[in-house]
């Protein structure tokens, strides 16, 4: 029996997870919200997360039922993420790991909601395809490696969503992508976008350039309405994505596809990747809001399959690295 403590914080979610052999204990998480049309800024963030973080934590181990010398291990976001609000909750985990003298384990982000996404949908070996506000990678594991088979070249899909969101002064929340999602619900016509894949990588800036631009001289003419164009910047970049993952899964001859990260909760997004999966003879997997967006019950799973594989963090290597590539970390715990 392990029982793993995860601290996340590479964004603008704080969370406390507590995971005890693959059954989640306590996942609470607080989010830092901006007013409309306002991006969160990594000083600000790192303020918010340090004054929701030690009430996080003691509501976790309320809601676990545990006391902290029943814990095996400490996890914590080594990257990547935003370093401000990354350093924070590194010091914390830090400062835990030394007072109740438990072994601590610098965990990959990325990895965090991959091993989550597993866990929950129990998927066996699945095609990945991680998007967030931060990052926007299509991976398959390969040999003690988790390999990244395209991803974007610019912005990640999640950024290309919220800075949309800012130019029609959507509310932050609970979240733009959200309210994007909601919007475009509404939307009957479709505007062309530009429709940018290159190989197996992605580009969204250009695209964004295009409608931040012409936004408001469509809306204002009367020819489209905000929904409008929220339904079509959706529709153009979940089909690059669907494209990318469907021709990584051809080339794996993977019969899974999951998707994780804060946009996998999008269920436009699950509709168009479960309509390619059907159409291949496959299987999509995805998790719901829970799990999807960027909790503290990933980085204890990740840490904890870590942990039993034997893996710690040095003391001396208790850092954080912002960027922090999904491939860099050898897997130990899979076959």
């Amino acid at each position: 029996m392990v029982i793993a403590l995860g601290l996340e914080g590479s964004a603008n979610k704080i969370g406390v997870g507590v995971m005890k052999d693959g059954v989640v204990l306590a996942n609470p998480r607080r989010t830092y919200i901006t007013p409309p049309g306002e991006g969160f800024l990594p000083r600000e963030t790192a303020k918010h997360h340090r004054e929701n973080i030690i009430p996080l934590i003691k509501l976790a181990l309320k809601e676990a039922d545990i006391k902290p010398e029943e814990i095996d291990v400490i996890c914590y976001t080594k990257g990547p993420g935003m370093g401000a609000p990354l350093v924070g909750v590194a010091v914390v985990s830090r400062t835990l790991a030394q007072l109740w003298n438990k072994p601590i384990i610098g965990v990959n982000h990325c990895i965090g909601h991959i091993e989550m996404g597993r866990l929950i949908t129990k998927s066996n070996n699945p095609t990945v395809l991680y998007v967030s506000g931060g990052n926007t990678q299509v991976i398959a594991y390969s040999e003690r490696r988790y390999r990244i088979f395209g991803e974007t070249i610019d912005i990640a899909v999640g950024n290309c969503l919220d800075r949309f969101a800012r130019v029609l002064k959507l509310s932050n929340d609970p979240s733009p992508g959200y309210n994007i999602e909601q919007a475009a619900k509404k939307g009957k016509r479709f505007y062309q976008l530009p429709y940018v894949v290159k190989g197996m990588d992605v580009s969204f800036s250009g695209l964004l350039s295009h409608i931040e631009k012409q936004a408001p001289k469509l809306i204002d003419s009367g020819e489209y309405t905000a929904e409008d164009l929220c339904y079509s910047l959706q529709e153009t970049v979940f089909a690059m994505l669907v494209e990318t993952t469907e021709r990584a899964m051809a080339h794996c001859e993977s019969s899974e596809a999951l998707i994780v990260g804060g946009v996998g909760c999008n269920e436009r997004l699950q509709a168009m990747m479960k309509t390619m999966c059907e159409e291949r003879g496959a299987t999509m997997f995805a998790t719901d809001e829970r799990f999807c967006i960027d909790n503290g019950a990933m980085i204890a799973q990740a840490g904890y399959e870590m942990f039993r594989a034997n893996v710690t963090t040095r003391w001396e290597d208790t850092f954080i690295t912002q960027r922090y590539r999904t491939d860099e970390v050898e897997v130990v715990w899979r076959d």
